[in-house]
C-alpha cells in the first residue's frame, strides 16, 4: 500500500451503497475506481478528487469488461487493495412467478457477476499478499421471505461461495468480508426493483409484502451514508469478522433464523434417538 492509502474499486458506483462507499473513501483521502454501465453518471464523483478517482465503464456480466475494468485500474493506479461487490439489482415475485429468464437474469450480477470480478482480481491479491474481497450479500443471503426467493437464491449462493472462498485465500493474507445490511434507504425498493407479473393465487401469501415494499420505499429505517462508513471502518481494522450485519433489522433476523435452525436440530435429534439413529 502506498503513502496515498488503499485502492478501492467499486461496482456498481452510481447510486445505492455503492456510490455513498466511493463518497466515503474520497473523504478519506484514498484512490478508487468507480465503476458503472454509463460512466458519465461518476462524473461529480471525479470531479471531486480527480487525481484519486477513476471512472471507468463496467458491467459485471459481460467478461470483456470485467478483465477490461481490472487492466484498466492496475494501469492507473498500480494496484487494488480492496474490491466491493456491490452491483445489483431486487426483484419481488413467488417462485411460481418467477420465470426462469428472470431468475437467470437475477443471478448474472448478484452471483455470477461477482464471482467473476473476484476470480479476476485474486491473482493481482495473491502475488502481492494482501487485499480485502468485500460481498454486498443481504440479510435475505441468510433469512428467506415470501416473494424474495430469487434474490434470496442468489444472495445465500454469494455467501456459501464467499464462506469456501474465505478459507481458500487466508493462506495468501487476502480477506473476506460478507456485509449483510437490512433495510436501508437505497434504490433497492425503487429503481433497482423489479416486480414479477402477479398470480391472483399468490395474493394471500404475497400481498402484505408487496403492501410494504410499495409503502417503504424511502423511508427504510437504515441510513446508507452510516453504512458506507461501517464497511469502511471494517475494512481499514482488518475485518477482523467473516460477516458484517449493518441495520437495527439484521441481527434481530438472523437471531430468529438461527433460533428456528437450533429448533429443527433439536426435533431432528429426539426423532433420531426415538428410532435408535
Amino acid at each position: 500500500m502506498s503513502a496515498q492509502g488503499k485502492v478501492w474499486f467499486v461496482t456498481g458506483s452510481s447510486s445505492g451503497f455503492g456510490r455513498n462507499i466511493v463518497e466515503e473513501v474520497i473523504a478519506r483521502g484514498e484512490r478508487v475506481v468507480a465503476t458503472a454501465r454509463d460512466p458519465r453518471t461518476l462524473e461529480d464523483l471525479v470531479a471531486r478528487a480527480p487525481d484519486r478517482v477513476l471512472a471507468v465503464r463496467l458491467d459485471v456480466t459481460k467478461p470483456e469488461q470485467v478483465q477490461e475494468s481490472i487492466t484498466a485500474a492496475l494501469k492507473h493506479f498500480g494496484a487494488i487493495d480492496v474490491l466491493v461487490n456491490n452491483a445489483g439489482y431486487t426483484l419481488l415475485g413467488a417462485v411460481e412467478e418467477t420465470s426462469d429468464a428472470e431468475l437467470r437474469a437475477a443471478f448474472e450480477p448478484l452471483f455470477f457477476g461477482a464471482v467473476a470480478m473476484t476470480r479476476a482480481v485474486l491473482p493481482h491479491m495473491r502475488e502481492r499478499r494482501t487485499g480485502t474481497l468485500v460481498q454486498l450479500s443481504s440479510v435475505s443471503g441468510l433469512v428467506s421471505y415470501p416473494g424474495a426467493g430469487a434474490y434470496g437464491a442468489a444472495k445465500h449462493a454469494l455467501e456459501g461461495l464467499s464462506e469456501s472462498l474465505a478459507k481458500e485465500v487466508a493462506p495468501f493474507g487476502v480477506k473476506v468480508l460478507i456485509v449483510d445490511p437490512g433495510m436501508f434507504r437505497t434504490k433497492l425498493l425503487g429503481p433497482s426493483f423489479r416486480p414479477m407479473p402477479e398470480l391472483p393465487a399468490y395474493a394471500e401469501s404475497l400481498g402484505p409484502m408487496r403492501a410494504w415494499v410499495a409503502q417503504s420505499a424511502g423511508t427504510q429505517p437504515g441510513d446508507p451514508v452510516k453504512a458506507a462508513k461501517a464497511i469502511v471502518d471494517a475494512v481499514d481494522a482488518g475485518s477482523p469478522t467473516l460477516r458484517l450485519f449493518l441495520g437495527s433489522d439484521a441481527p434481530a433476523a438472523v437471531r430468529e433464523k438461527l433460533a428456528q435452525v437450533l429448533d429443527d436440530v433439536n426435533r431432528t435429534e429426539q426423532v433420531a434417538l426415538s428410532m435408535g439413529f
